[in-house]
């Protein structure tokens, strides 16, 4: 008898044997086990549980307040599985004085949505009338135009969810804003539009009208549900690859006019101001960035050494992710990473890399490049696009915008990992 059906007879025999285990081990379980309790009557006023599904006890995953006063609430991106954050995870920024909590309990009954200006027929839309209009579902990310700067004595936040925190993915729902903006008819001349909110500081951002004809979305759904209060209930702006700020929430009023209007954030908040005194005004696009999940810091630490995978996030509001290179040593050399369909344009792109930890010290790092041929820079190329040293950043109390250098990791020999840009 050959030893091939030797040893398949033997994997039948266990087989069998442990399949007989498997069925006294489930009559085992049954018995030793708690009966099913009948669930009580829920009291009127009192959530049922069973009506909206709650996540288990032992998922200790949250956002985190970037400080006291600040108006942003950070995504926990090293706990981060697949490319989509779920709503109640997805972060908040608010020009609010209470970014924590929507400003007000906007009835969807109730909100309307204004498109006037330069157009041949202004229109009122209820949530009703809008939701009658052709629908898209796309997959796209925001991210905050101030993630990981490193100005305002911050330079030294030390965990993924400090330093990239500022920015989630999910699927947006709703009418392309083309649809909308036909539908009111756009005079010869209108070359731009004014957006604005419902809350309490009026937000509102300039948007040319090639980018709003182009892809924006007004969306009324987030991840297959309702858009969370704290992100827009009930309609909100989403201007795919564009720095967050231009994503209007509780939007109520879109303005079609022939030039931007140097609203209060574009004026005196949003511009990058170099050091030659000359300011970067309409920096829209958020340029190719990638940022290793684990190991990272605030994550878990490494558990000894031997093999582990390493994974990650890129994304660019350039378009697809086009590759993404991880590299152990410092950035001496580097090595593609495996990138995880879907790979989407203007969306989240998950990447991973088998490595064999030898238990040193060693530095990570990953860069991405997206499908126009952007790469994403390392400090120093950054520094000298700017015309500084890297040490600037460290001290200026100036707000540097898309600020997007490669994100080094140490990892130390007990395992644990910190941040090293500035290593």
């Amino acid at each position: 008898m050959s030893s091939k059906k030797s040893d398949r007879r033997d994997f039948l025999k266990k087989g069998a044997l442990l399949a007989g285990l498997a069925v006294g081990g489930a009559g085992a379980a049954r018995s030793q086990g708690p009966e099913f309790e009948t669930p009580s009557v829920i009291p009127p006023g009192e959530k049922d549980p069973a009506l909206y599904g709650e996540r288990s006890h032992f998922v200790k995953s949250v956002r985190q307040r970037m400080g006291k006063g600040d108006g942003f609430i950070l995504t926990p991106l090293q706990d981060s599985v697949g490319i989509i954050t779920p709503n109640d995870l997805h972060y908040v920024s608010s020009r609010d004085s209470s970014p924590y909590t929507p400003p007000t309990e906007i009835d969807p009954e109730k909100h309307l949505l204004l498109i006037h200006g330069m157009v041949d027929r202004p229109l009122i839309f209820t949530m009703d009338e809008l939701k009658r209009f052709p629908s898209v579902s796309r997959i796209h990310f925001i991210e905050c135009v101030a993630n990981t700067i490193p100005t305002q004595n911050r330079w030294d936040w030390e965990t993924v969810q400090e330093r990239q925190g500022k920015m989630s993915c999910a699927m947006w729902t709703g009418v392309p804003l083309s649809v909308v903006l036909k539908e009111a008819g756009l005079k010869s001349g209108a070359s731009w539009l004014v957006t604005e909110s419902a809350d309490s500081v009026k937000h509102s951002m300039s948007l040319p009208i090639e980018k709003a004809m182009d892809d924006a979305i007004l969306a009324y759904g987030q991840n297959g549900e309702p858009i969370r209060p704290q992100n827009g209930f009930p309609l909100r702006l989403v201007v795919p690859g564009w720095e967050g700020v231009r994503h209007i929430k509780w939007l109520r009023r879109i303005k079609v006019v022939d030039k931007p209007y140097l609203t209060q954030t574009e004026s005196s908040i949003n511009p990058s101001l170099k050091t030659n005194g000359k300011a970067l005004w309409y920096n829209f696009e958020m340029g190719p960035k990638s940022v290793i999940t684990f190991p990272a810091s605030g994550g878990r630490p490494l558990n000894g050494r031997g093999y582990y995978q390493i994974t990650g996030l890129a994304w660019s509001g350039g378009g697809l992710v086009r590759k993404v290179e991880i590299s152990t040593d410092g950035g001496s050399t580097w090595k593609n990473a495996q990138l995880q369909e879907p790979v989407l344009r203007i969306a989240h792109t998950r990447f991973y890399m088998d490595w064999q930890w030898n238990g040193e010290e060693v530095v990570l790092q990953s860069r991405c490049t997206d499908e126009r041929g952007a790469v994403q820079p390392s400090l120093a190329q950054f520094s000298e696009l700017w015309g500084v040293k890297p040490d600037y950043f460290k001290t200026t109390t100036n707000v540097v915008t898309h600020f997007n250098p490669i994100q080094p990791w140490k990892v130390d020999r007990d395992g644990n990992v910190h941040n090293a840009l500035w290593i």
